[in-house]
């Protein structure tokens, strides 16, 4: 294997298991879905459409009891709904915290997760899909370039100079991402994004707002919503 691919399903990552397979062939990338308790399965199901669709193994990996503490409105165990509104609105209502979407270090535990299984099966590189939107405001702190070179530098490190992160995204736009993705020929219609677990996505919360913006940016409707 040459590279591992932090993996749930949605347009970011599915965009970075486009390029990974495009770069190294997918017999040499590893996909690495993980649960983390949270209220629907939709994007896992993704994970392993997509998946099958590149021909890449995937491995799923349960984290679900690291979170059973935290009451972020994701999380099957949580009271709180999940908002229905942008994250620009949400973080109106923050002063400077983190959303209600926020699983709690959730990146720095997926990836490092990652790194020791990148280092097993040989890999050298690790691709995740933080983007600069999500860092915006604050909203997902472990999306900020700032928290990508830290784990960087830490995975770099503490691997004995193994394997190296790569956020291809960290510093532009979903709309951005998007455009690569259609460039690349991405499966986006077999992806799923949305906070809510119905049968189509909801159209209302901080995720779905962001995904028919990017789409509509570039031009073209959400290929998930011609199905």
């Amino acid at each position: 294997m040459e590279a591992l691919v932090l993996f749930s399903g949605g347009v970011d990552s599915t965009t970075c298991l486009g390029i990974a397979v495009d770069k190294y062939g997918s017999e040499n990338v590893l996909a690495l879905s993980v649960s983390y308790g949270q209220k629907h399965t939709k994007e896992i199901d993704s994970a392993r459409a997509v998946a099958k669709h590149y021909g890449v193994e995937l491995y799923e990996l349960d984290l679900s009891e690291m979170f059973r503490f935290s009451d972020c409105s994701l999380l099957k165990g949580s009271s709180e709904e999940v908002p229905h509104e942008s994250y620009a609105e949400q973080l109106k209502e923050t002063n400077g915290s983190p959303v209600s979407t926020y699983v709690p270090f959730r990146n720095g535990l997926f990836i490092s997760s990652a790194a020791a299984i990148a280092i097993s099966r040989g890999c050298s590189v690790i691709y995740y899909g933080a983007h600069s939107d999500d860092a915006a405001g604050n909203a997902y702190p472990d999306c900020s370039e700032a928290f990508n070179n830290a784990m960087a530098e830490a995975i770099w490190v503490g691997s004995g100079n193994q394997v190296r992160i790569e956020a291809p995204f960290v510093s532009k736009t979903k709309a951005d991402v998007v455009k690569m993705g259609l460039d690349l020929g991405v499966p986006y219609e077999l992806t799923w994004s949305c906070y809510e677990g119905g049968d189509v996505p909801c159209g209302k919360c901080g995720t779905c707002i962001d995904r028919a913006k990017a789409f509509a940016e570039n031009g073209v409707s959400d290929p998930a919503l011609q199905c």
